[in-house]
């Protein structure tokens, strides 16, 4: 079995420390094989913000993959976001900006979708896609395959629909056709699981995306507190069996505690 702890938008600089416990406690807790930090892992992409997530990552047990977000590019320094623009993220989270991670049971495809030039919309470009479908389509069969990015791809909410990654109309039926899973985001604070469509539609193949809400910081939308994502998934003999649990924050009994589960039909192309 694999499990797969995704943690989006936690904003330090508006993070509550204990909502940081909390979270320490669940992943210590529930052992992931990995951990994905799907973007804004800083509020404003200072060096100081930075060097504090990255004390919070340090005491997570499973290895970690990030990808930036849009908040994780300097907003005011102009001089630094033209010249330099993660410069900061990378001190602190390495400089490879897309890497993956392969297990038997697990591959994780991790996309920059930010953009220095843009204020806070994601983008993907002609390669990347090109570039994600065509690892995917070597994906071992018993394999979880994962694209993971800040940016979402689809919108639950109509005030949403300008969030929406620009280029996601080439990228997520070529991506579904291709052998995706399951693709996750963050950006807009909202948890939420939908289906994907291939180029067929819905009579095709199909795959899932999985939004995610802000793991610690205040800035919580709709009513819904600090949340989590967890992922687990399981393959027996071609059978997949798959869940997105989602786990909130319990200010009560100052705790994360399973709040939704969504079970995904895991299909390979044919």
């Amino acid at each position: 079995m694999t499990c797969v702890l995704q943690i989006s938008d936690p904003h330090f600089g508006t993070e509550q420390p204990h909502v940081m416990r909390a979270l320490l406690q669940l992943a210590r807790e529930q052992q992931p094989e990995v951990i994905l930090l799907t973007g804004d892992i800083t509020q404003r992409a200072r060096r100081s913000q930075f060097a504090a997530a990255a004390r919070f990552v340090s005491q997570l047990p499973a290895p970690v993959l990030a990808v930036p977000g849009n908040h994780d590019i300097p907003l005011f320094n102009l001089v630094a976001r033209a010249l330099n623009p993660y410069g900061n993220y990378k001190r602190a989270f390495g400089n490879n900006l897309e890497p993956e991670y392969v297990s038997d049971g697990l591959l994780v495809l991790c996309l920059n979708t930010s953009r220095p030039s843009r204020h806070k919309d994601g983008e993907v470009n002609r390669t990347q896609i090109a570039r994600v479908a065509e690892r995917l389509s070597r994906a071992k069969p018993d394999q979880l395959r994962m694209i993971m990015q800040h940016h979402p791809v689809r919108a639950r909410e109509q005030a949403d629909l300008s969030n929406l990654l620009i280029g996601y109309e080439q990228a997520v039926p070529t991506w579904v056709d291709a052998g995706l899973d399951l693709l996750i985001g963050g950006h807009i604070h909202l948890p939420y699981v939908w289906p994907l469509h291939g180029h067929q539609g819905e009579s095709g193949r199909r795959g899932w995306t999985a939004q995610a809400g802000t793991a610690l910081s205040t800035r919580v939308r709709a009513g819904i507190p600090n949340s989590v994502n967890l992922i687990v998934h399981h393959c027996d003999q071609g059978a997949h069996d798959c869940r997105v649990e989602r786990w909130d924050y319990i200010a009560e009994q100052d705790l994360f505690l399973p709040a939704h589960i969504n079970t995904l039909v895991i299909s390979r192309p044919g």
